[in-house]
């Protein structure tokens, strides 16, 4: 009997023309796509240099920097104030501010001063850009020591102290980091999972044909389907905002509205994939292997765990396609930097495209008989 029961469940996999493909493809997304994309080195940080001494060694200590493989410098900034208004714009990670008498006090006192700045909205990438600095800076004083060490006494050998800052996320906190994150995985589960498994279902027990003869029109069910699984995904994420709160102290600095704004449009465009799925799905288990999938590329590449500018280029590009990328910024922006809807305008419309064409996909794929 048990040889029967094994073979039949083996006839039905096999039946299905679609099952052995995702078998195949799934694992091999899943090899070649993680070790990439989950990468624990952080290259490729932006950084403003504020050179108040310009000075041999301060030019020279900004060409070490430069020299390092993991920096890249996106502004020489006059003061900290304009080098803050490049960092609050995103376009900066790391703030190195060279004192006025940077080279002046290393001959004469024997030490001086740096303040390195991490943007901590993202702690793994402003804790370890700040430690790489750290360490680039202590290298450039060994060197200055070792040139000097046939001319200098011992206690006149330079010592460069760092003074370490954090924005945004002062005690580099991974909560306030993580958190915001997971608001948006669990939506995506609520609002792609759930109306693709319910109209699949439809589908198993027969009662989709019965819907398709009847005079209800085609729009008119889809959004019978959806809106449900709209209010349900807007009540959680309120929920999740309010647990957030009384259990770790965290709420956004930035607009309520925007959040709302953008999670109708992230609701609104995971609910169209999840309708696309079930309308290409003939069963079920089909359906969730398919949302899976889709969810575990989308979590390696989305910037939940690994910074985006550290990995390949070609992952970077299928970034662009992920519509939990955008609404990460966001909310990790609007909890940590207070961002408005004016900052995000470049994911908003990203999210509202996402929105528009798999909805439309959703509404054209759909067949009904009358």
């Amino acid at each position: 009997m048990l040889r029967y029961l094994i073979e039949k469940e083996f006839k039905l996999i096999f039946r299905n023309t679609f099952i052995p493909k995702l078998i195949i493809f799934f694992p091999c997304m899943v090899i070649f796509v993680m070790p990439w994309a989950v990468n624990q080195e952080i290259k490729d940080l932006n950084v403003a240099v504020v050179d108040g001494d310009h000075s041999a060694w301060s030019k020279r200590l900004t060409d070490k920097i430069n020299a390092s493989g993991y920096f890249r410098m996106v502004s020489l900034s006059a003061s900290n104030n304009d080098a803050m208004s490049v960092m609050e714009d995103g376009d900066a990670d790391i703030i190195i501010d060279i004192g006025r008498n940077f080279e002046k006090e290393l001959i004469t006192a024997g030490a001086t001063r740096i303040m390195i700045s991490a943007n901590a909205v993202n702690i793994m990438k402003g804790g370890l850009g700040a430690g790489y600095m750290a360490s680039v800076v202590n290298e450039f004083a060994d060197e200055l020591r070792n040139e000097l060490f046939q001319t200098a006494g011992a206690g006149q050998l330079p010592l460069i102290e760092i003074v370490p800052q954090t924005r945004f996320n002062a005690f580099l906190d991974y909560k306030m980091y993580m958190v915001p994150a997971l608001m948006v995985i669990l939506l995506t589960l609520l609002c792609c999972f759930l109306p693709a498994l319910s109209i699949v279902s439809e589908k198993e027990t027969g009662t989709i044909e019965q819907i398709n003869v009847t005079p209800v029109k085609k729009y008119a069910f889809i959004l019978g389907k959806l809106i449900p699984y709209w209010i349900i995904g807007v009540v959680v994420f309120s929920f999740c905002m309010v647990m957030a709160y009384f259990m770790y102290g965290l709420y956004p600095r930035g607009s309520f509205l925007t959040l709302y704004f953008s999670a109708m449009l992230y609701l609104l465009a995971f609910s169209g994939m999840g309708l696309l799925i079930s309308n290409y799905s003939a069963t079920m288990q089909q359906s969730m292997f398919v949302n899976f999938f889709f969810l575990l590329i989308f979590m390696l590449i989305s910037g939940m765990f690994t910074p985006i500018p550290s990995m390949p280029e070609w992952a970077q590009t299928f970034t662009w396609f992920n519509p939990l990328r955008y609404f990460i910024e966001i909310m990790r922006m609007c909890y940590l930097k207070g961002s408005n809807i004016t900052d995000l305008t470049n994911q908003i419309a990203a999210l509202a495209g996402f929105a528009i064409a798999l909805n439309m996909w959703a509404m054209l794929s759909y067949r009904k008989n009358r």
